[in-house]
């Protein structure tokens, strides 16, 4: 499947490139390859391949939650720059949108 330099310019536009008219000609042959290797791919069969989500055997590698007690309140607020009771206190930052 070759592109016309009109689809091409199409693409671009929403994609949201300005190409030049040496790289629109570049992106036809490009994008026209790759459409063709897609196209290649659409004629394997692959009716006896059960669906995956990933090529790998993976497991989750991330440690158990466990739950514990949390640091004491005055330890975590003891080199606040300001606090008001339990908290931080910051400065507001109000934008106007």
């Amino acid at each position: 499947m070759t592109l016309s330099l009109e689809e091409v310019r199409h693409v671009a536009t929403l994609c949201r490139l300005a190409l030049t008219p040496a790289e629109e000609e570049r992106m036809q042959g490009q994008l026209s390859s790759i459409l063709e290797h897609v196209n290649r791919l659409q004629e394997v069969d692959t009716a006896s391949v059960a669906p995956t989500s990933s090529g790998l055997d993976l497991h989750n590698v991330q440690r158990a939650d466990v739950a514990r007690p949390s640091w004491p309140v005055e330890a975590i607020l003891a080199n606040a720059p300001d606090r008001s009771g339990n908290l931080f206190r910051v400065r507001a930052i109000l934008e106007e949108g």
